[in-house]
């Protein structure tokens, strides 16, 4: 194996062929993370069309108390639909500000974390994503694990819940 010396970034020796594999893992991690997105986007855009296109087939008649609540209902299910649109909306906004290109030494958004207790991606709260036969967890900065996670470098231990995990490496 032959490895690329391409300088070094706060005192850490960077090589190519370390640091290629990880961008590409980010990548994937970002698509998927967009992906994610993208149909919790549609779902909920369905969801409202759907309720509105209800709201407008019910045409005013005299079936009194029955219609109005009826109509009342479809109006609350609106609103939590577009209270949903809107986290999904700052989420996307979340992940915009995301620049791959940036080598990290500190866990900040963005980071690929690897940890003796499973992979990182501080991004957006979507869950398990796995790339290539690895399970990595995208978890936003706001949550938990993020929140614990955020400043930390490698070589860092960090208690979570009961298990405490030393990060192995920040990309």
């Amino acid at each position: 194996m032959c490895f690329i010396y391409i300088g070094s970034f706060n005192n850490n020796l960077l090589f190519l062929d370390e640091i290629i594999p990880k961008v590409k893992t980010k990548t994937e991690l970002y698509r998927a993370c967009q992906q994610f997105i993208e149909e919790k986007s549609l779902n909920i855009e369905g969801l409202m069309r759907s309720y509105q296109q209800d709201l407008d087939s019910e045409s005013k008649s005299s079936a009194g108390d029955k219609h109005e609540t009826g109509r009342a209902m479809l109006h609350l299910e609106m609103e939590k639909a577009s209270q949903q649109y809107a986290v999904i909306q700052k989420m996307k906004s979340l992940l915009e500000k995301i620049d791959l290109t940036k080598p990290h030494v500190q866990v900040k958004l963005g980071s690929l974390v690897m940890t003796d207790g499973g992979h990182f991606f501080i991004s957006i709260s979507a869950g398990s994503i796995r790339v290539e036969g690895l399970e990595y967890y995208a978890v936003s900065p706001s949550s938990p694990v993020g929140a614990l996670l955020l400043g930390e470098q490698k070589g860092s231990c960090v208690q979570l819940g009961e298990k405490k995990i030393t990060i192995l490496q920040v990309v």
